[in-house]
């Protein structure tokens, strides 16, 4: 579990990096199970064809090899010169007196299959020859004769009709028998491919080259279809972001696939709804204002021509508490609601003038500026901030301000030096009307609706607002803002 969580860390969060690297994982994995497949089929095709090649190639070398055998061997020589000189034959010829070690290629793949074949060929065309050497070597690494000299030392007239030598040399086929004692019989030639060693090559340059572009081209156009495809879909993470935070994004375009044109005329349909609804709330809220301001303040007075004093008192304290509800739930509507227009807010001019307030009314209040800003609505941030710092004085008398930032947050911290908060009566903290009871005795005139205006505030700039009991006493509200 541990490691699938670390792996995931790596993964691209947005849906753009996770749709291009999904495409590019396959793809990768499509072209090399393509590769593999095809230089599978090309190595059983090639080496099929080494062997018909290598066959013909040893049956022309036995006849070659019988009809020098036919002849005395003082023959061999110039017979042997006159081809060199006019040709006529497909194999370099060279008699030596012994065999001429060579440097071979290393026998593996198709090399070891045709040095095999025509090994076997030869020995089956010639049963007679007790002594028959196969190789392939490199052109520019290939002795012909025991001094040591190389094709490459040879007149050019001698092996540019036989072999390839310039400018891309092919692997050379040297069969070397001995017909009698002290006399070898040196054949030396190419395949009817040259290049047979290089078809099945799946890392060659040129199929390299041909995969390379190929892989290119997928990539582009994947990329280019999966960004036409996430790129609505950022649009209205955006327009769904901006319309939590209380602002009035720009129509979507109803452009793209069925899907996203779909999606977005359902978003435009509900923000239509949720602003009808929160108007509609706040018309309610006035008018229920208006209505029953009035009939409480007939209470009120019918109430002061009772004759009973603990009845008129009762009546009194009941009118007190509705009024005060009234009172509270506009205060908490009208809080709630940020009718303003998001602007770039530096936290040091904001907090100063907090606290200038609260030092005139002669509180104690600590805070170092950081030269941090915030883009966010001023006066609501300002609300939230205050009622923070009301509560920290209500209920610490002193209060301590500070910002920090990192990469995703900045962190605007009001700890207060009162009793603190007990562990059960965090979960209620943030409910209407809830005071704890040194709250109310500290704030007669509270309400018990700051924490929660200010939570609405801080969730719809997109940040969070956390209570804790600082470790050294005291409650510690900690308010984390979007970078």
């Amino acid at each position: 579990m541990i490691k699938a969580d670390r792996l995931l860390r790596w993964l691209p969060q947005s849906l753009l990096g996770r749709l291009s690297l999904v495409m590019v994982f396959g793809v990768l994995v499509t072209q090399l199970a393509g590769s593999f497949i095809w230089a599978a089929q090309q190595r059983s095709k090639s080496e099929a064809d080494a062997q018909i090649a290598a066959q013909y190639l040893a049956h022309s070398a036995s006849s070659s090899i019988r009809f020098f055998s036919s002849l005395p061997s003082s023959y061999r020589t110039v017979l042997i010169q006159q081809f060199r000189e006019m040709g006529g034959t497909r194999f370099f010829v060279q008699n030596n007196s012994t065999y001429v070690p060579i440097i071979e290629i290393a026998p593996l793949g198709l090399a070891k299959t045709v040095v095999l074949k025509v090994k076997n060929t030869l020995e089956a065309d010639l049963p007679n020859t007790h002594t028959i050497r196969v190789g392939l070597a490199w052109p520019d690494q290939l002795t012909t004769s025991v001094d040591g000299t190389r094709i490459v030392d040879l007149p050019e007239s001698w092996v540019q009709h036989i072999l390839l030598i310039k400018p891309d040399p092919a692997p050379v086929l040297v069969i070397q028998t001995e017909l009698e004692s002290g006399n070898w019989l040196y054949l030396a030639s190419i395949m009817p491919n040259p290049y047979f060693l290089n078809v099945n090559d799946p890392l060659s340059f040129d199929h390299l080259v041909s995969q390379g572009l190929s892989l290119a081209a997928v990539l582009l156009l994947s990329f280019m279809v999966v960004r036409w495809i996430t790129r609505p879909l950022s649009a209205l993470s955006e327009a769904a972001e901006a319309f939590g935070k209380g602002e009035n994004p720009p129509v979507l375009p109803e452009t793209g696939s069925r899907e996203f044109i779909n999606t977005a005329r359902a978003f435009s349909a509900m923000r239509l709804r949720i602003q009808s609804y929160l108007e509609d709330r706040e018309r309610l809220f006035i008018s229920i204002s208006h209505d029953l301001r009035t009939p409480i303040t007939r209470l009120k007075l019918r109430s002061e021509l009772l004759d009973d004093d603990l009845l008129r008192s009762e009546f009194e304290e009941d009118l007190d508490d509705l009024d005060m509800m009234v009172k509270g739930a506009l205060q908490f509507v009208k809080d709630s609601d940020i009718h303003e227009n998001s602007t770039e807010i530096k936290l040091d001019v904001l907090i100063r003038r907090l606290v200038r307030s609260a030092q005139l009314a002669h509180y104690n209040v600590a805070f170092s500026e950081s030269g941090m800003t915030v883009r966010g609505k001023p006066l609501a941030l300002k609300r939230a901030i205050g009622n923070l710092l009301d509560n920290a004085l209500f209920y610490g008398e002193t209060a301590e301000l500070s910002v920090t930032a990192d990469e995703q947050w900045v962190v605007i911290q009001v700890r207060d030096h009162g009793p603190g908060v007990p562990d059960d009566a965090f979960a209620s903290l943030f409910d209407p009307y809830v005071r704890l009871i040194h709250g109310r005795e500290q704030n007669v005139g509270g309400m018990g609706l700051g924490l929660g205006i200010a939570r609405s505030v801080i969730e719809a700039h997109g940040g969070e607002l956390i209570l804790e009991n600082h470790p050294e006493g005291g409650l510690n509200a900690i308010i984390k803002l979007p970078h």
